[in-house]
């Protein structure tokens, strides 16, 4: 029950920052589903179900009762469908001690469409209950919005989760020093001016071509983490450059934000892949200074 809890807590303040466009929801499926063993799964699915359930019934007598029953099932349990086989079959680290990253990426890619297409089940039931309401939705516009949202926002939190659980293992004891002198630390700081720097602009300027300009220009601070820092700083750069990139969407299926959401899914991808690939030392613990 304990895990259930921290799960329904961590989802329900995940799915508070969650927008149409951009579902980091699916990241933390997904991390939870490679890290936990089999035995906890249902505690996740318990921890979902509950205000899963809850939500359906309350917009139930606005979205109909199919709508409600086919939104229900928590995204988590159908998700588990496609991650078991994955987990028996595969080790997520290869005997180097290096992270699979194909197989996070096709796992993501995976849940992504899984969530897409019971999003649009339980919205085609609304549609076929009141027809008028919907003249100019598209469904499969609509499937390929929340794929890539899905994608995008597996990647959001699923790597950056891999990435501190990995680095916490390999330090022998956890203290402030160690994080506070960490490389990485330094360089996120260092780039996160250059983040709040192009999100000011682009939600704030009128012109759609500096707009678009500013929202490329967060792949840079991804890119140069990973440079220095390998899939780790790839992860942690593509966690600010994803969650900068949804400050900026003023809209669902906005034509220019998911040609920006499609160039940053395809930086992030490739990122991971290449940076996974270099050996990374382990970080050497840092003394705590005595006063």
């Amino acid at each position: 029950m304990a895990i259930a809890a921290a799960y329904a807590a961590a989802y329900e303040v995940v799915r508070h920052f969650t927008y149409p466009h951009w579902s980091p929801t699916t990241g933390l499926r997904l991390a939870c589903l490679f890290l936990l063993p089999l035995r906890y799964w249902p505690a996740l699915a318990i921890g979902e179900a509950l205000p899963t359930i809850e939500n359906a019934w309350l917009c139930a007598s606005d979205l109909g009762i199919p709508w409600a029953v086919s939104t229900s099932v928590p995204l988590v349990v159908l998700f588990m469908g496609c991650m078991k086989p994955l987990r028996l079959r595969y080790s997520l680290y290869d005997h180097g001690g290096r992270l699979r990253m194909p197989l996070l990426l096709s796992a993501t890619l995976l849940c992504a469409l899984i969530a897409s297409i019971a999003i649009c089940t339980s919205l085609l039931t609304t549609m076929l209950r009141t027809p008028d309401a919907w003249p100019h939705l598209s469904l499969i516009k609509m499937f390929w919005a929340y794929t890539l949202g899905h994608y995008l926002g597996g990647l959001t939190l699923t790597p950056i989760i891999l990435a501190l659980t990995e680095r916490a293992r390999q330090l022998p004891r956890i203290t402030w020093a160690a994080f506070w002198h960490s490389p990485l630390l330094r360089d996120v700081l260092l780039w996160m001016p250059v983040l709040a720097a192009l999100v000011g602009l682009a939600v704030t300027t009128t012109d759609d071509t500096v707009r678009q300009v500013a929202r490329f220009g967060l792949c840079w601070p991804a890119i140069a983490l990973a440079w220095r820092h390998h899939w780790h700083g790839a992860a942690i750069g593509g966690f600010g450059a994803s969650v900068a990139l949804a400050m900026t969407g003023t809209a669902f299926v906005d034509p220019v934000m998911l040609r920006a959401q499609v160039i940053l899914a395809m930086v992030l991808s490739g990122l991971l892949v290449i940076g996974a690939r270099v050996p990374r030392p382990a970080p050497a613990a840092v003394p705590a200074k005595r006063f």
